[in-house]
């Protein structure tokens, strides 16, 4: 990495200077090998993550920061859940914003074989981060994966959205509410977000709706969706001309939301589905949203189980990545697939039925 930061323009000097006290982190290694967390299902992580407290904390930090919230909506087109949200679950608001160092994560992640290419560019990134006096190879802390802030963002996100929030001429994401919010407000609209419009509503959905037509990776208008007799649970849906998908979380009998294209966005930031499906709950739940109405799912599958119907559905052709015991999208895919041919519902959500049918 040394001889391709000198081959990229950077002097000796700095790329030794950089890399001097660099070393593998095993706290990293861990971290990124047991995110048993995910494994929880929506109603478990929402209810774990979004406490009274954070609720608390959130509407006195967008009284203290209302300003700033209102620039942030003005010039970036975010909402201010969005970010409370954000910096609530990513460091509960700055509190926690994680003892690692950043190079050496960055660094062991980019020697590790699991995902080299997404964090060797970090690297680089916190190079020229460094030589403009912004980074400390040895006092820059974050989370395990290399993120610095409040609302932890990686190296090269830094260089290309940091804002000077609160004018004192430098980018501070640790020590600057303001500085954070509008770095993360302005990354949010460069990965795609749409000003002014939604991104997800809870919504009431017939009992005879074709379960087949639901997931993210299906959408139709809202005035469609009102055709079928899909209505707002607090609100009115729409606007009517918006594309959306519905988003089963727990399957027919649970919780259901519309999802807006801006809800697609949050995959951009984490690509965890319970994680990107509770920060956009949690967003509106810091705006007047009501708790979501948990109605009466199927049991979750245990770890063995999940892992049982993965390899299941492996064995049938569908690509579900590595058998984790994690429902992401590739999982739910295969198993509304497999409903639809064994004749059940097609709601994506794994049932112990379904496995023993498989």
């Amino acid at each position: 990495m040394k001889q391709e930061a000198t081959a990229r323009g950077y002097s000796k000097s700095t790329v030794d200077a950089f890399f001097a006290s660099v070393k593998q982190d095993p706290r990293t290694l861990k971290a990124d090998r047991s995110q048993g967390i995910f494994k929880k299902d929506f109603n478990e992580f929402a209810r774990a993550v979004i406490s009274k407290n954070r609720m608390d904390h959130g509407r006195n930090n967008e009284k203290k920061y209302d300003a700033i919230f209102d620039q942030m909506e003005q010039q970036y087109g975010v909402s201010r859940g969005v970010l409370l949200a954000f910096w609530a679950l990513e460091t509960d608001y700055g509190a926690v914003q994680g003892d690692f160092n950043t190079l050496n994560s960055l660094v062991t992640l980019s020697h590790d074989c699991r995902r080299p290419n997404l964090f060797r560019p970090q690297v680089f990134a916190a190079i020229e981060l460094f030589e403009r006096g912004n980074f400390s190879p040895t006092n820059t802390t974050g989370a395990w994966a290399g993120e610095v802030g409040m609302v932890q963002m990686l190296p090269e996100d830094i260089i290309r959205n940091g804002v000077d929030g609160d004018g004192d001429g430098k980018v501070s994401l640790k020590t600057s509410p303001p500085d954070a919010l509008l770095s993360g407000a302005k990354m949010l609209k460069g990965l795609g977000w749409n000003a002014g419009q939604p991104w997800l509503e809870e919504i009431v959905v017939p009992s005879n709706l074709d379960w087949s037509k639901t997931g993210l990776d299906k959408s139709y208008k809202v005035s469609d969706w009102k055709r079928m007799g899909v209505k707002g649970r607090s609100t009115n849906i729409g606007p009517d001309n918006l594309q959306a998908s519905i988003l089963l979380p727990m399957g027919r009998n649970g919780p259901a939301f519309l999802a807006y294209p801006n809800f697609h966005v949050y995959f951009e930031w984490n690509k965890s589905f319970v994680y990107v499906t509770t920060a956009a709950y949690f967003a509106t739940r810091l705006e007047g949203a009501p708790v979501f109405n948990l109605g009466s799912p199927d049991p979750s599958l245990s770890d063995a189980q999940m892992k049982s119907l993965q390899k299941k559905l492996s064995a049938r052709g569908h690509d579900v990545g590595k058998i984790d015991g994690i429902l992401g999208a590739k999982t739910r895919a295969g198993v509304q697939l497999e409903q639809q041919r064994l004749g059940l519902p097609a709601d994506a959500w794994p049932t112990n039925d379904l496995v023993n049918k498989l």
